[in-house]
């Protein structure tokens, strides 16, 4: 664990790069505004959110885990289960609770507030994955936190997750459409490229469908799977009718500032037409 920092490092810049060249190899749909643009504004997020965070929080999930090992806190350092058990359950349970954690921030109106940051980029890319305000991430981090004090996650389990967790967000937002031939089987198992994009959907039945950052199981099993949106993908219509023009949500500025504007609303404040 005294690495975790290169190995989240290394798995995250290794699969953006990747994910990058993908996108400029084999781009899905084209981008409503200049990609330079967007990626000013998402990428300098990405850094007000990690300044932030570590601010807000300075403690570690490694080390709050390796603490409650120490000490007998948690379920998992309470019974006797062997180690690789309580890594795969651990995973299982903190899947789930960022897939709750996903549809509470769309159903509550103040978190809804810090969400649409999110969901109001005009495009989707690899960058829109690791798009969202730094207050949505400081309490995404709390959620996290808790969860791992009282489930007692060890050490290895939490870095394995991150880097899943990143990685995924990547793969899933990346601006690809995978071959029919690989993208239909895999979209038994994970959340693809497509299936996300319906998320993405400006149309909100759609946006509230396909919560899961990962595996499609949680969707499946708590009625939110949507296998098709109205639209094809080529056609789908990305972000949020509030913000009908790509520039609104542009700058780094005004994103920082989104939350603060407007109603806050539940993910619900335009009808389906």
């Amino acid at each position: 664990m005294a690495n975790e920092v290169w190995w989240r490092l290394g798995f995250f810049l290794s699969i953006l790069v990747i994910m990058m060249l993908m996108e400029y190899r084999y781009p899905a749909r084209l981008s409503p505004i200049k990609s330079s643009t967007r990626w000013f504004a998402n990428f300098g997020l990405v850094f007000a959110a990690s300044i932030t965070a570590r601010l807000v929080v300075p403690i570690g999930l490694t080390a709050v885990a390796i603490y409650s090992q120490q000490n007998g806190i948690g379920l998992f350092n309470l019974i006797d289960l062997p180690h690789v058990v309580a890594i795969i359950l651990s995973l299982l349970l903190l899947d789930i609770i960022i897939y709750w954690q996903h549809r509470l921030f769309h159903r509550v109106p103040l978190l809804w507030r810090l969400h649409r940051v999110h969901h109001a980029d005009a495009h989707i890319d690899a960058s829109t994955g690791l798009r969202f305000h730094p207050i949505e991430i400081v309490l995404s981090i709390l959620i996290k936190l808790v969860s791992v004090i009282v489930l007692g996650v060890p050490a290895i389990a939490i870095l394995i997750f991150e880097i899943m967790l990143n990685g995924l967000a990547m793969f899933n937002h990346a601006n690809i459409r995978l071959p029919a031939a690989v993208e239909k089987p895999l979209r038994l198992v994970l959340i693809t490229q497509v299936l996300h994009r319906i998320h993405h959907s400006q149309v909100v039945s759609e946006t509230n469908s396909n919560y899961g950052f990962s595996v499609v199981w949680w969707d499946k099993f708590f009625d939110s799977y949507k296998s098709e949106a109205a639209k094809s993908d080529q056609e789908l219509d990305i972000g949020l009718r509030e913000y009908p023009e790509p520039k609104q949500n542009a700058s780094l500025w005004i994103l920082l500032l989104l939350p603060f504007k407007g109603k806050a609303f539940a993910n619900k404040p335009v009808k389906d037409k």
